[in-house]
């Protein structure tokens, strides 16, 4: 079963491939794409805080999914974000195909959609929800200057995207500067180094991951940081699906009314 995440390319290239009746979602980002492709029906299994699924059984966390429940749900189709998560092993006891959605740039999104389209028999509807999000990076503004940003990932401990999380394509497309301490997704930091980076926009994430976070601005040394503070939702802007092209538009505006004064 070690080919097992390699069956997407039997769904895309076999002319015999039928499309999945009972999903299993273990990837929160893609429920925006299955949704927007019209298999919200489809979806017999999900994480939990998704909604917009009729007919799914909460089935755990996307860290910690209860795999009883879902071999209880005779899955067809099983999408996961990472094997860290839900192992090959795992997989083989649900004796599932498997879809791993975990893109890490807009280019990347879209291309998975596609591929997901593909697997789900939807093309036209894939190349539908591809074309929309290319027509709203073509709405994008130049900038004067690119502002710097550091992105907050959690509070306490302090962590920052690095270049390796969907954020650092969207700061960069918007016309910013991701300020990420290493190519990885998550990094561990401390305020005194974000004072010495200076940004100039901060922007603060809250969420499952950041609950009820104490404004940067009345927090410890980053007081003395002159910069703007942006506070965004999670859910919205640390998933990586079409909302992230809606979130460079509003960081693309934002930067420019903030060099606008």
């Amino acid at each position: 079963m070690s080919k097992l995440l390699l069956v997407l390319l039997l769904f895309c290239f076999s002319t015999e491939a039928v499309a999945a009746k009972r999903i299993v979602l273990l990837a929160p980002a893609a429920g925006d794409i299955l949704l927007k492709l019209g298999v919200a029906n489809q979806v017999v299994g999900v994480t939990r805080n998704l909604k917009g699924f009729p007919r799914a059984r909460q089935v755990g966390s996307h860290i910690h999914p209860n795999l009883e429940i879902i071999r209880s749900l005779a899955p067809d189709l099983l999408i996961i974000s990472s094997n860290r998560f839900f192992s090959e092993q795992m997989a083989a006891a649900v004796d599932a195909p498997v879809f791993t959605y975990h893109p890490r740039t807009l280019d990347e999104i879209l291309q998975q959609i596609g591929e997901l389209a593909a697997t789900l028999d939807k093309p036209t509807a894939g190349k539908r929800l591809v074309a929309r999000q290319r027509q709203k990076l073509a709405d994008i503004k130049p900038l004067a200057a690119a502002p710097k940003v550091m992105f907050e990932i959690t509070a306490m401990p302090l962590i920052v995207a690095g270049s390796g999380h969907i954020v650092a394509d969207i700061v960069n497309r918007a016309g910013g500067v991701l300020l990420a301490p290493s190519r990885r997704k998550l990094v561990r930091f401390n305020p005194e180094s974000v004072l010495a980076r200076q940004p100039d926009v901060y922007i603060y994430q809250v969420g499952p991951m950041n609950k009820n976070p104490l404004p940067p601005a009345e927090r410890g040394p980053l007081k003395r940081l002159d910069a703007r503070f942006l506070r965004v939702d999670e859910l919205l802007f640390s998933r990586a699906n079409t909302h992230s092209f809606d979130n460079v538009l509003k960081l693309n505006r934002y930067f420019r009314e903030a060099s606008n004064g």
